[in-house]
């Protein structure tokens, strides 16, 4: 069922049941998770947690608990979701006229009843038809692109504001569910400068305190502040210059593959008045008469370098006087720990990690994320910088393709699906800065990783066009993917719930890439 009254229709019907709650491996599911565990914290509800990572965990354990659950789907404007009669048809009406009537009217009156049931039998075949054949045009324009609409966390804390439950924990989560649909190019900057437009009312409301003693903050309190800061990769946990080299927006445009970008990043900090010493250091332990002005001084400097883009609406959030976190941080962090390479856990014990992580009490599990993420955003630039050096990135006419091959540094670290689609994302962007070629700056790219080499598989994630200006951010390889499988017979398992992500077998990638290539031509 669709709901409309999120309140009525669903928080009130499972408010007095046992709740069996499935949750998806990314960070805008599990800060959606954090405020309805706070929800039903509130009211006393029992639930189940169980982490599905993609189809086949989700239909296992639909099935042990088929009998319990109800599907409720959240109606929203942006995803245009099908009206239900233009897609399901009752038959219960093309059954009721299907019997004979053997009363005992003259030969006659059933003749020409007979003549009447054939014209309208006909006419409903007729509509039968013509319905058939618009479900089909409306399904194909519905499933030809996959496309993310509201962040999950944000539509959950919408909830609690209805309910008058909303706390500045489940704001912070909010803010950080919709920082992760931008952090990973999901949604567009347009959609999400609204939402962060929202989100700041009611920040306002939430963090608004008077100057006088009696409402002075407790030394351990939580804040949460609108900020328009710097486009730069965990920068107050950071170096400077790490951040730089390390960020996608600055790499990109720098070209810090090259020899000619890195002399273009000391140009940019010598135009700043930075010292390299200040710079190579933790940005904590920088002089605090250089980090007062500092992000008005990188600003300026990033204009003449044509990043007009530098820095970023967003909001950071303050544990006490000691802890502070932009939401961008928290993003990284917890994506990290959730796709971590350790093998001294499982994936559910990644997951558990991750989701702790959201939790103020546990800040030594979201510092451990933020060293993750840094370990692995090294490996990005690297493995970008590897790609892009040595030709990796080649036309296959209709799309750019890149292939990671086995024995590559850090290559399990994109094995897993979030972790190749940011590489991915990021590789395009750099490759459209690098590259003379105008055709090819409007071309997607399809990029192949290792993921298991006992089973003979590849991961594959194909990305949209980085020059896409439609609304949303379309992606069509889901169904691309799937016609290519289907008409070569490639072994492919298209288990993630991102369609534009599949596993394949490394032996079948060459005719299936034709197959795309000749599909998308």
């Amino acid at each position: 069922m669709f709901v409309s009254d999120f309140r009525k229709e669903f928080y009130e019907v499972v408010q007095s049941q046992r709740v069996l709650l499935f949750v998806a491996s990314d960070v805008d599911a599990l800060c959606a998770c954090k405020i309805l565990q706070a929800l039903f914290q509130c009211d006393h509800v029992q639930y189940t947690l169980v982490p599905v990572s993609g189809w086949q965990e989700l239909e296992t354990a639909f099935l042990e608990h088929k009998e319990q659950i109800k599907l409720l789907i959240k109606q929203d404007d942006d995803l245009e979701v099908p009206a239900y009669e233009d897609i399901f048809r009752d038959e219960e009406e093309d059954e009721e006229h299907s019997g004979n009537d053997s009363d005992g009217s003259e030969p006659s009156e059933k003749r020409t009843r007979l003549e009447e049931e054939i014209v309208e039998q006909t006419m409903r075949r007729r509509q039968r038809r013509e319905w058939e054949a618009r479900r089909r045009d409306i399904l194909f324009d519905y499933e030809q692109y996959e496309y993310h609409g509201t962040s999950s966390a944000m539509v959950m804390f919408e909830l609690a504001w209805m309910l008058s439950k909303d706390l500045n924990d489940m704001l912070w989560w909010a803010i950080v569910g919709l920082t992760d649909q931008w952090v990973q190019d999901k949604i567009t900057q347009m959609k999400y400068v609204t939402d962060v437009g929202v989100l700041q009312r009611h920040v306002s409301r939430h963090n608004h305190r008077n100057e006088d003693e009696e409402n002075t903050l407790s030394v351990d309190c939580t804040r949460i502040s609108f900020e328009y800061d710097l486009r730069l990769v965990l920068y107050q946990h950071w170096s400077l210059h790490d951040s730089l080299c390390n960020t996608s927006y600055t790499a990109a445009r720098f070209k810090l593959w090259s020899v000619h970008g890195q002399k273009r990043l000391q140009e940019f900090l010598a135009d700043m008045g930075l010292p390299l010493k200040q710079v190579k250091q933790k940005f904590q332990a920088m002089d605090i008469s250089l980090k007062e002005n500092l992000r008005e001084m990188i600003e300026e400097s990033a204009n003449k370098f044509g990043m007009k883009d530098m820095r970023v609406q967003t909001f950071s959030i303050h544990f006490g006087f000691k802890h502070k976190f932009l939401a961008s941080d928290v993003v990284f962090a917890t994506m990290s720990l959730m796709e971590s390479p350790e093998k001294d856990g499982s994936g559910t014990d990644h997951f558990i990690q991750a989701l702790d992580s959201l939790s103020r009490s546990n800040l030594d599990k979201l510092y451990h994320g933020l060293e993750l993420a840094k370990k692995q955003l090294r490996a990005t630039q690297q493995t970008i910088a590897s790609c892009l050096c040595t030709n990796l990135v080649i036309s296959q006419g209709p799309f750019l393709y890149c292939s990671l091959m086995e024995g590559t540094p850090d290559v399990m670290l994109f094995s897993r699906p979030a972790s190749l689609s940011l590489l991915s994302k990021h590789l395009l962007k750099s490759f459209v800065c690098s590259t003379k070629n105008r055709r090819c700056k409007l071309l997607p790219l399809v990029m192949a990783a290792p993921l298991s080499m006992e089973h003979g598989t590849v991961t594959v994630v194909g990305i949209p066009p980085e020059t896409d200006s439609s609304d949303r951010k379309n992606s069509f390889f889901g169904r691309a993917f799937e016609k290519a499988a289907e008409s070569t017979s490639s072994r492919m398992l298209h288990n993630h719930f991102d369609l534009s992500v599949i596993e394949l077998k490394a032996e079948d990638r060459s005719k299936f890439l034709d197959a795309l290539i000749s599909l998308l031509s």
